[in-house]
């Protein structure tokens, strides 16, 4: 079973981005998206009215996943998907922090609330069909709160794989470069809180360098990515493009989108 995936930071409304506010941003956004097509992919940063902004551009898609403060205050780790071909069956958010179950929680060292949001997915024409998503958000300042919420992620992860053995894919902005402890766990690397991750790095297919996926809406690529694609080993990364380029005059985050083919099993 073939389908696209895509990781995308928003950029936040909160901020005073000139030019680049979000209302001038949201047809660009959608474009990108509808460009690529995914069938499901993980947003980061996207407030609540941005999420709903996108809605009648995305007349095919909606939308599941909580505000990182309470209820539905706050930056979202919302995940999109195809409603006419998928089903969410069963979806969940946790806090990246001592008290997971805590809206609004914070953990460590980090800066802000930070979240991870999942579903599992059926396909509506074959309902055997199912997969499990994750998309998450990692923190900008804290580097004990990426490690610690990288291996809860991680945590959260296996703990499906011990229940339902379906194929897996986590999406997000990790605010870490390849070279950092949080990418080297997940790339199985190294082994962080006696936990040793067993995922695929999307970018293992792709074509060195690789280059920065996030920008000051200048469009720079040198660098290196922050945002990523992870999957379970039975599921096939067949390509990788970080696209880079600009829609309806434009860049539609100061994120490139990155978008993977996957092969389900």
């Amino acid at each position: 079973m073939d389908m696209t995936v895509m990781t995308f930071n928003l950029r936040t409304i909160a901020v005073k981005d000139g030019d680049n506010i979000w209302g001038n941003r949201v047809g660009r956004a959608a474009a990108v998206i509808l460009h690529h097509r995914p069938l499901v992919f993980g947003t980061q940063e996207g407030h609540l009215s941005m999420l709903q902004d996108l809605e009648p551009h995305l007349p095919d898609y909606t939308w599941l996943g909580e505000g990182r403060e309470v209820g539905r205050s706050g930056e979202h780790c919302a995940i999109f998907y195809r409603k006419d071909v998928l089903e969410a069956i069963e979806q969940g958010q946790f806090w990246l922090s001592e008290q997971p179950d805590e809206p609004g929680s914070k953990g460590w060292d980090t800066m802000c609330p930070r979240v991870c949001t999942w579903a599992r997915f059926r396909y509506r024409q074959n309902p055997d069909q199912q997969f499990v998503f994750f998309n998450t958000h990692l923190d900008h300042k804290g580097q004990e709160a990426r490690r610690r919420g990288i291996a809860m992620v991680w945590r959260a992860i296996r703990k499906e794989l011990d229940a339902s053995g379906l194929p897996i894919i986590l999406t997000g902005d990790f605010n870490s470069q390849p070279q950092s402890d949080v990418v080297k766990f997940m790339r199985g690397q190294i082994t962080l809180e006696g936990e040793q991750m067993a995922m695929t790095d999307a970018y293992s297919v792709y074509p060195e360098p690789i280059g920065r996926t996030s920008h000051p809406f200048s469009g720079d690529a040198e660098g290196n990515p922050i945002d990523y694609i992870f999957t379970t080993p039975e599921v096939k990364v067949r390509g990788v493009i970080i696209d880079r380029g600009q829609y309806e005059g434009g860049y539609p985050s100061d994120h490139y989108p990155v978008i993977a083919e996957v092969s389900l099993p």
